[in-house]
């Protein structure tokens, strides 16, 4: 008797079926920009701001067509959100914002790196954080971090940057993660 053989055909196999929308939704899908994102004092040009409706057929929010994009946007969501503000879940989001306002000494920056290590493994378990990294300005009372993940086991290396000031937190673009590799020889051959 022969056995079936099954096989999970992944989303981006079928790049027309939108999995999910992208932040920020105050952006319409033709206006989308992915080189920054901002909250609470915001210095985009309103132009870039939703205001059109739909244009040419595409949709009225930015959507994601690949599980990969969808989940930096998860990521990007999770690190936007305060705790407390999600109604009905109050322990979703960070602690990025009440740490700006904290002394800015070493053990805030490493109860905030290990915060963050914790809730985003509760609610993007599907994110592999490889480091994060946590410069503090203690004379401008502000902290910028850098987060280095993947998305699954098997995803690319990214990184994302966040800066945090008592007026705004902002989100940058993902970027491939660049880290200086060094080489370790691991066998050798000869010639002839």
């Amino acid at each position: 008797m022969a056995r079936a053989i099954y096989q999970y055909q992944p989303i981006n196999e079928t790049p027309d079926v939108a999995v999910g929308i992208l932040l920020p939704m105050d952006k319409s899908s033709a206006a989308y920009s992915t080189e920054l994102i901002a909250i609470s004092g915001s210095a985009l040009a309103p132009g870039y701001h939703y205001d059109s409706g739909k244009k040419g057929g595409s949709s009225v929010f930015a959507q994601s067509y690949s599980t990969e994009e969808q989940a930096i946007s998860n990521l990007k969501n999770l690190l936007l959100t305060f705790k407390g503000e999600r109604f009905m879940q109050p322990d979703f989001g960070t602690h990025i914002r009440e740490s700006v306002f904290k002394q800015n000494t070493r053990e805030m920056a490493d109860y905030l790196k290990e915060t963050l290590t914790a809730d985003i493994a509760r609610w993007l378990p599907y994110i592999v954080v490889n480091d994060i990294i946590i410069i503090r300005h203690i004379d401008a009372h502000t902290i910028d971090i850098q987060v280095k993940f993947r998305v699954g086991l098997t995803g690319a290396n990214l990184t994302i940057n966040i800066m945090a000031t008592e007026n705004e937190i902002i989100i940058t673009s993902i970027t491939p993660d660049t880290s200086p590799s060094t080489l370790i020889q691991v066998d050798s051959f000869g010639i002839g």
